[in-house]
């Protein structure tokens, strides 16, 4: 009989009489991530993962910049996804300039927008088209 056994250890080692299975894995698995504060820029870059030959130099007009340039970080770090980071992401994004006397720049005023009648758009009777009756 063959039987695999999977265990939250690290190692696991099982042994029967017609072979020997081992299971590793890794040592962040028994953690499940359990600190909230929890960041990635401490995991070790391994072989060639960093590549900057796409960035550009500082004169373009958006620059594109490479995988070591700190970026800013707004929101809390232990909780982005809170009510205060929200308000603080929803008043930043709204561009007071860009409204007019309670409506949007562009927009058409109230009431020019109508739907077209059921006849309207349609071929008169004496255009030469067929009927379908």
């Amino acid at each position: 009989m063959r039987s695999v056994v999977y265990s939250p250890f690290v190692h696991q080692q099982t042994s029967t009489s017609t072979f020997t299975i081992t299971i590793t894995m890794a040592t962040n698995a028994l953690n499940e991530y359990d600190k909230a504060d929890t960041t990635t820029d401490d995991i070790p870059q391994g072989g060639d993962t960093v590549d900057n030959s796409y960035a550009t130099s500082k004169n373009e007009a958006v620059p594109v910049l490479t995988d070591e340039t700190p970026v800013e970080q707004p929101n809390d770090t232990r909780d982005p996804d809170s009510d205060k980071a929200l308000e603080q992401d929803e008043a930043e994004a709204i561009d007071e300039s860009n409204i007019i006397k309670g409506r949007t720049r562009h927009a058409k005023p109230t009431g020019t927008y109508r739907e077209p009648g059921d006849e309207e758009g349609l071929p008169g009777p004496d255009d030469g088209t067929s009927s379908t009756r």
